[in-house]
């Protein structure tokens, strides 16, 4: 039976609006929205064809419908700047991530929730991030791989696809499991912030009634900050009054850009106003897709022995994708970038953050 509801999620994770699908597979708007509206049941050569044009399975089309992500309860950066159909593609990524989350965890244990939620009108930011920190045993020494540490306490992150490279990441929650999406396309160094930021909605902002707003998000910028780079160690550790040398060669200890460690110092009142702005002057030589001695990109611990696991079952991640109604190309979207060996071969990755252990059931 057609599953109206897995058509307008297909459309909109590729962007298309109901008139681009009519162009593309000849019919009119109206079509489409009948098919959406369930007042019609494409025949069998119109499932080919829409099939065909959003480069979804034909099954795909009549599966079971799948939980849907919410725009309120995601959250999102530059809200503000996003069309609709940016924002539609994201959430329609989210709600495929879902569904992967619920395959792998009936087939693994994966870690469970620990994620501490906070009220901010009681806990400024910078006291969350403090407090996380000390519930995840990490005191005041630097975070480590940032990936690898949401993901042992129960934060299921994956990778946003080349349709929604505008935005920077997202995360909502499906009942008690956190979710984190991240473009890696981006700087390794803003991928390690983003997911910090991320954390701080999820710690900060659970349950919110509206669309995150101006102020959500710089409590979740200042969550981040303070995250990543603890008031004490910084001081400790960082040069004071640094010149654009010294920064660059300081922020590899926090895993963060040379823009955000220049903040920091600012804000901890370890450099005056006037030096700020020097150092950002200097910084903005390299422009936002550039970052001076970058880092490495942070991969998927669990994703990495997950697909290991499956591997050693005969289990290929077509044969994953099929069962999700999927083409490969899709699943790959979700997991492609944060995953360093061949999904299919090759050896497991290194890890770096304890606490991450699976068990097929």
């Amino acid at each position: 039976m057609f599953n109206a509801a897995r058509l307008t999620l297909a459309r909109q994770r590729r962007g298309m609006t109901k008139t681009d699908l009519a162009v593309a597979i000849g019919m009119t708007p109206r079509t489409i929205s009948s098919y959406e509206n369930e007042k019609g049941e494409p025949s069998p050569k119109a499932v080919a064809a829409l099939s065909s044009a959003l480069r979804f399975p034909p099954s795909f089309f009549s599966a079971p419908s799948l939980e849907q992500v919410s725009p309120v309860g995601a959250s999102f950066r530059s809200l503000s700047k996003m069309t609709a159909g940016q924002r539609d593609a994201a959430l329609s990524a989210g709600a495929l991530c879902i569904a992967l989350e619920g395959w792998l965890s009936e087939r693994f244990e994966l870690p469970e929730n620990q994620v501490p939620e906070l009220d901010p009108s009681i806990v400024d930011p910078e006291t969350a991030a403090l407090t996380v920190r000390a519930q995840w045993d990490i005191g005041e020494l630097p975070t480590g791989n940032m990936i690898h540490l949401l993901e042992a306490h129960g934060v299921r992150v994956f990778s946003l696809a080349e349709e929604c490279k505008e935005v920077d990441a997202f995360s909502f929650w499906n009942s008690d499991v956190a979710f984190v999406c991240l473009n890696t396309m981006k700087t390794a160094e803003h991928g390690v912030f983003d997911a910090a930021h991320e954390l701080g909605h999820l710690v900060l902002h659970r349950g919110h009634g509206t669309p995150r707003g101006r102020q959500e998000e710089q409590e979740a910028n200042t969550f981040a900050s303070s995250f990543l780079m603890p008031r004490s160690d910084v001081l400790a550790f960082a040069p004071r009054f640094p010149g654009l040398d010294e920064i660059i060669k300081a922020k590899s200890r926090w895993h963060v850009s040379a823009a955000a460690l220049n903040y920091r110092l600012h804000k901890l009142g370890a450099t005056s106003d006037w030096h700020y702005r020097e150092l950002c002057i200097q910084l903005s030589r390299y422009g936002r897709s550039r970052e001076p001695n970058p880092m490495s990109r942070e991969q998927s611990q669990l994703l990495e022995k997950v697909f290991t696991a499956l591997r050693s079952e005969g289990i290929k991640r077509g044969d994953v994708a099929a069962a999700l109604h999927l083409n490969q190309s899709d699943l790959d979207a979700l997991v492609f970038g944060l995953v360093m060996s061949s999904l299919d071969g090759g050896r497991e990755g290194k890890t770096d953050q304890p606490g991450t252990h699976l068990q097929l059931v």
